[in-house]
């Protein structure tokens, strides 16, 4: 059990990285062992975010302190918080093939908290999102559907160009 100065250097620690964050994802890691939990760290630490177990009550503080409105406490299961600065679709990626490799092991994605816009995100939300492709990859194949008919036109007019030709 924690003393009363742990939980309040806990709670101004969970202050100063929500003053860092532009948003939070839940995670229920019940069953995961730790050596998953130290790869999902590392992972998300070259990636410039934070993985924290912070206790739903301590969380509820944290974020009253902060102005956000939302209850931790509404999720039935053990909480981990990522803590991160970037958008929710760099992030998401690497955390949602982990929970699907973890999947029976018990790690869930339980939703997000977009601090800049101030709204909760479903889990089904969030997962959709993760199963997305990378930003390049969408581009890259955004590129390949435009250019597509225009090479197509190219290929037709050099046919033609070499009917006349003959």
């Amino acid at each position: 059990m924690k003393t009363k100065q742990q939980k309040i250097e806990q709670v101004e620690g969970g202050q100063e990285l929500l003053k860092g964050s532009q948003l939070l994802l839940f995670t229920d890691f019940t069953g995961t062992s730790v050596e998953d939990m130290k790869n999902l760290r590392k992972t998300l630490r070259e990636m410039g975010a934070k993985f924290k177990v912070i206790k739903k009550r301590l969380l509820r503080i944290v974020f009253e302190k902060m102005g956000v409105d939302f209850n931790p406490e509404q999720f039935n299961s053990q909480l981990g918080t990522i803590f991160t600065q970037k958008d929710i679709y760099e992030i998401i990626s690497p955390v949602y093939k982990f929970s699907h490799a973890k999947e029976k092991q018990g790690f869930k994605i339980l939703g997000a908290y977009d601090l800049a816009e101030k709204k909760f995100i479903d889990a089904e939300t969030v997962v959709k999102i993760g199963k997305l492709p990378t930003r390049e990859i969408l581009l890259s194949q955004l590129v390949g559907v435009l250019s597509a008919p225009m090479r197509m036109l190219a290929y037709v007019l050099n046919e033609k160009s070499k009917m006349v030709e003959k």
